[in-house]
């Protein structure tokens, strides 16, 4: 699995003109399923997501993590993450996993968030999905498990 996380001072996905899920501080986390990914490696994410240092502490480091700062967590499934765009001018989609395993496996990963953590919104998946952010820093990582 991949994520793209974008450390946000605020973050929101629209489908159809309404909001299905915000964040105030906290991440915004892009999620690409890939062929072979499971429910061991969406824990794996999970606890990265939850405990990955990229907010400041007093002396301005990354030392604090989502839970630290009480921050939100917005998941967005986005299999484009799942492209292999190594060759050529197009991205191939061979890697990612088909749609109702990536949405078997994004539903896992986003329950779990939600039991292991009370700031947890989502997209909906499969949508067309606006997504408005404001990125802090910029803050952006790609995390793979």
């Amino acid at each position: 699995m991949r994520a793209l996380i974008q450390r946000v001072s605020h973050a929101r996905v629209d489908v159809g003109g309404r909001t299905v899920g915000a964040i105030d501080q906290g991440l915004l986390a892009l999620i690409g399923v890939e062929k072979g990914d499971d429910e061991a490696r969406a824990d794996k994410l999970l606890h990265k997501l939850l405990h990955y240092r990229v907010f400041g502490d007093d002396a301005g480091k990354m030392n604090l993590d989502l839970q630290q700062v009480d921050g939100g967590l917005l998941l967005v499934s986005q299999f484009t993450l799942a492209a292999d765009t190594r060759k050529g001018l197009r991205p191939s989609f061979s890697s990612a996993a088909p749609p109702a395993e990536g949405e078997r496996l994004f539903e896992y990963l986003l329950t779990r968030a939600r039991d292991t953590w009370p700031h947890v919104a989502s997209g909906e998946f499969g949508a067309d999905m606006q997504v408005s952010l404001l990125n802090d820093g910029p803050v952006t990582f790609l995390l793979e498990t």
